[in-house]
């Protein structure tokens, strides 16, 4: 692998890093944090899930996720059911507020990543696109 790139790559993404904290930290996307986001954003795509396939999706521990998932219930975003062959264990579902919300935020991203993406050509931003989702895919494989 060329040196040169591999630096390249190892600055540009240290201070991607930097930049979407920065960002993240003004709160400007409402009423959530990106772990929230995630895990609503799994609810709606994937619908109703246990705490075990939520942590595996997110590839977080199920304590972390069962955190998660309490602070959102408490905020009204999703709702717990038994699960009927394991009644210490719950399905969780984003309820309508959930989704309005997290449809809030989402739009809120979007409007910032459009912004910021203004000036590149339809071609670069599906490459960009393409490139984020192979390398998250090899991060994930990886993990």
């Amino acid at each position: 692998m060329d040196k040169e790139s591999l630096q390249l790559i190892e600055l540009e993404m240290a201070v991607l890093v930097r930049r979407l904290t920065t960002i993240a930290s003004k709160k400007t996307n409402g009423n959530l944090d990106r772990a929230a986001y995630l895990l609503l954003h799994q609810l709606s795509i994937k619908g109703t899930a246990g705490v075990k396939t939520l942590a595996f999706e997110l590839q977080l521990d199920i304590s972390t996720v069962s955190r998660q998932a309490a602070a959102l219930e408490q905020k009204g975003y999703v709702s717990k059911s038994p699960n009927p062959l394991d009644l210490r264990a719950y399905f969780y579902q984003i309820t309508e507020s959930g989704k309005k919300e997290w449809m809030k935020y989402k739009q809120a991203r979007l409007d910032k990543i459009s912004e910021l993406l203004s000036e590149w050509s339809d071609e670069e931003r599906k490459n960009f696109g393409q490139l984020l989702k192979k390398f998250n895919d090899e991060i994930k494989g990886k993990i």
